[in-house]
């Protein structure tokens, strides 16, 4: 008896996801040196080595931006690729566990550590919100996840709206004035990268595009070692940072950084705050005058010992109120 032959009205099988892949891991071990980098940027800038605003502007901060995208977009790739040709719901839900509970652990020890700038929804906090969302974008055809993406993508330039200005809607990215965090990756727009993950490994599975890339080990030691780092990258993720802030805190017994000019200190970081939402000339303005109010005031010696509350010194708020006045300070158009 002959096996029946298989005719085009009969359904395709479903599609199979390859083996793991050792390129995923590789781009993920690049991704953490990436990281880090920018990491040990920032912590420079923290102990006063360089300038404190250099991580948060200009290049480093494109390059913040593509850091978290890339992150964002392997895990989209990764939950397509865990989950083909079936979902299991199992494995789903233990990762999400991991990526909660370290998300959970950022929030508290930056909390603990600089509470007015704390971490209350940064990129792993990202990541768990958007692997629910991934999950009803499992099955559905490329080019809809990519619309998704779109809509994700475009959703903070037409969707911005003072009603989502109250701390219960931060995490969508939505409001008008943006919350101040050390590292703030809402819904929207950092689902988009995720979903275009998912979209191109469906089409990856859909015209074999995985066949490019080998299945096999590598053998040279570099591969091997951004491979090794790619699969445990939630752990190096929770332990870089501490391990970057201790070393540089150690340097500061060795080589102590140059004391900074507390007036020009004070501008920089003034202006740089202040430019995430206002234009230059505004935020030049509105920093020069609250400068020279508390310096007229006797209140800026105070103000950089600590010993004053900048949240709610009724002194520090009638001044910000004043200036923002005088300098044109507001929401955006």
């Amino acid at each position: 008896m002959s096996m029946p032959s298989l005719s085009q009205d009969q359904p395709r099988a479903p599609l199979a996801a390859p083996r793991r892949l050792a390129a995923i891991d590789v781009a993920r071990g690049v991704a953490l040196i990436a990281m880090a980098i920018y990491h040990f940027t920032w912590d420079l800038g923290f102990f006063g080595y360089i300038d404190p605003a250099t991580a948060g502007t200009g290049g480093w901060k494109i390059f913040a931006r593509l850091i978290a995208s890339s992150f964002l977009f392997l895990a989209g790739v990764g939950l397509v690729l865990g989950h083909t040709p079936q979902f299991r719901p199992r494995a789903f839900g233990i990762r999400l566990a991991k990526i909660a509970l370290a998300a959970l652990v950022i929030s508290v020890a930056t909390y603990v550590a600089m509470p007015d700038s704390f971490i209350f929804f940064g990129i792993l906090h990202g990541m768990a919100a958007a692997s629910m969302v991934g999950v009803v974008f499992l099955r559905a055809p490329a080019p809809v996840t990519a619309l998704a993406a779109l809509f994700a993508f475009l959703a903070p330039m037409y969707l911005r709206s003072p009603a989502f200005d109250s701390p219960a809607f931060w995490w969508l990215g939505l409001s008008e004035t943006l919350p101040r965090s050390n590292d703030y990756v809402p819904i929207f727009p950092w689902l988009a990268p995720f979903l275009l993950g998912m979209a191109v490994t469906r089409l990856a599975l859909q015209y074999g595009w995985f066949r490019w890339f080998s299945a096999e080990a590598p053998t040279r030691l570099w591969k091997r070692t951004l491979v090794t780092a790619g699969r445990h990258s939630l752990v190096i993720y929770l332990v870089h940072q501490p391990l970057l802030i201790a070393l540089v805190y150690l340097a500061t017994w060795i080589v102590p950084p140059a004391v900074p000019d507390p007036v020009q200190s004070y501008m920089q970081q003034c202006v740089a705050v202040c430019s995430q939402n206002q234009g230059q000339p505004v935020c030049q303005a509105f920093c020069e005058c609250t400068l020279a109010g508390l310096l007229d005031g006797n209140l800026f010696n105070d103000m950089n010992a600590g010993n004053i509350n900048m949240t709610n010194d009724p002194r520090i708020v009638s001044l910000a109120g004043q200036c923002s006045a005088e300098a044109g300070v507001g929401p955006k158009e």
